[in-house]
């Protein structure tokens, strides 16, 4: 008998547990987080469940983690007490300061190299989009020839973080380009041998190729051409809150980041001396 209650019992809580886990991912997509954030917070608050532990004994679990991934397992603590279980989140856990980390940036030159020695002209255009427009990977991948007005020289960009709508300028190097590559009333750009839309491994790997045969020893990723995008107009002389548009950034903190990295004024101090 004391068997089959403890039996019974631990059925009960797993179906809590299955109901709590459900209504988490109905507020998740309710509120259009990414389905890359929702595979992390579920992955954390399936550990949290399982483990038994209190909230502050299971980031402790996590102590010797990147400041990053602690502040991931705190969020998702946070938006599960709070959206799921519909209660206060009262731990006074002390929440990581993310570490600035500096992006990687290439010069202008490099990034003409890697354009130049791209011989295949989807391959470029995927540069040109990284660089000329300053998009993310899934930005790149999702734009659609009808976004694109080539009249008033101008993308709009629909598909993005947060689901906040942009519009860049259409560079004439990239406009160039894809009349080259032929214009198309409908469909997506970029458009892979099997008629499917381009995975992220491709970009990445395009991206990674164009580096290595120009010889950049840099990390060299997608998101580093849209770095060097937002450095390269702030250098110019670009307003930063001109550029906090073009790249999409809800926060001017975020596109501040690139003054660290601008060499603009680095260079005047170099001249006194």
């Amino acid at each position: 008998m004391e068997k089959e209650g403890s039996e019974e019992k631990q059925r009960g809580e797993n179906q809590e547990q299955e109901y709590l886990i459900e209504k988490f991912l109905e507020e998740l997509r309710l509120r259009k987080y990414s389905s890359q954030t929702e595979k992390s917070y579920l992955r954390i608050i399936k550990e949290f469940l399982k483990s038994g532990k209190t909230l502050r004994e299971f980031l402790l679990g996590y102590s010797n983690k990147s400041r990053s991934y602690v502040r991931s397992v705190y969020f998702a603590l946070k938006f599960f007490y709070e959206n799921a279980l519909d209660e206060k989140f009262q731990e006074k856990i002390p929440l990581v300061k993310t570490k600035l980390k500096l992006p990687i940036i290439l010069s202008r030159e490099e990034i003409k190299k890697m354009i130049d020695v791209t011989e295949n002209l989807k391959h470029k255009i995927v540069l040109m989009l990284l660089y000329y427009a300053g998009l993310r990977l899934d930005e790149t991948r999702n734009l659609r020839w009808k976004d694109t007005d080539f009249d008033r020289k101008l993308i709009h960009v629909k598909k993005t973080k947060g689901e906040n709508e942009r519009i860049v300028f259409l560079h004439d190097n990239l406009k160039k380009c894809l009349e080259v590559y032929g214009i198309k009333s409908e469909g997506l750009i970029l458009i892979s041998e099997r008629n499917k839309k381009y995975d992220k491994r491709s970009i990445q790997q395009i991206v990674k190729k164009a580096s290595e045969k120009v010889g950049i020893n840099k990390k060299v990723s997608p998101h580093t051409l849209r770095h060097s995008f937002a450095t390269h107009l702030l250098e110019a002389g670009a307003d930063i809150r001109y550029i906090q548009h073009l790249l999409g950034h809800k926060n001017l903190q975020t596109t501040q980041i690139y003054t660290h990295v601008a060499n603009k004024n680095i260079k005047r101090l170099a001249k006194l001396l």
